[in-house]
């Protein structure tokens, strides 16, 4: 059974393809997402819109309001690593139905994890074997191999 496994988080997704438990993952390609780097209002057109409370000021000033920024409702980070998780779900789709793995072990922080869950077609979800809640990106292979489960390359697990 060819397993592919997915090492992401909001900025960088790399994958890696092994037969058999013991051997050595070989790298099978990465994707990056140079967006995620950015701050919010550089990724903006304009600055979010002010609003001015018009209840009395704790001072008891007369005519002094405070103000705020509004926005906070839609995070454009947020944005980018939804549109990163789909297009890491397009390329895994891709390999499977060019028959490169036949399962499929995903290893990602706990929020990018949910992002990748949501983002992922049902023909790809059934075959995910494993969800690693970790973050690996940055990690050589040595470090996440030990956390892979036993059923992963094991003949009669369900795929």
């Amino acid at each position: 059974m060819r397993v592919r496994i997915l090492l992401a988080d909001h900025s960088e997704a790399d994958f890696y393809d092994m037969l058999k438990a013991d051997e050595k993952p070989r790298f099978a390609g990465g994707l990056g997402d140079p967006l995620a780097h950015l701050r919010d209002r550089d990724m903006e057109s304009d600055r979010p819109g002010r609003f001015f409370n018009h209840a009395p000021n704790a001072t008891g000033r007369r005519g002094a309001t405070a103000h705020h920024s509004a926005g906070a409702e839609r995070s454009t980070h947020k944005h980018e690593a939804v549109e990163f998780a789909r297009r890491i779900a397009m390329l895994l789709e891709e390999g499977r139905r060019m028959g490169e793995f036949e399962r499929l072990v995903v290893m990602a922080p706990p929020a990018f994890l949910g992002l990748l869950r949501e983002a992922l077609p049902h023909s790809l979800r059934s075959i995910v074997v494993a969800e690693i809640a970790k973050s690996f990106v940055h990690q050589p292979p040595s470090q996440w191999r030990s956390h892979l489960p036993d059923q992963v390359f094991n003949r009669l697990s369900p795929p």
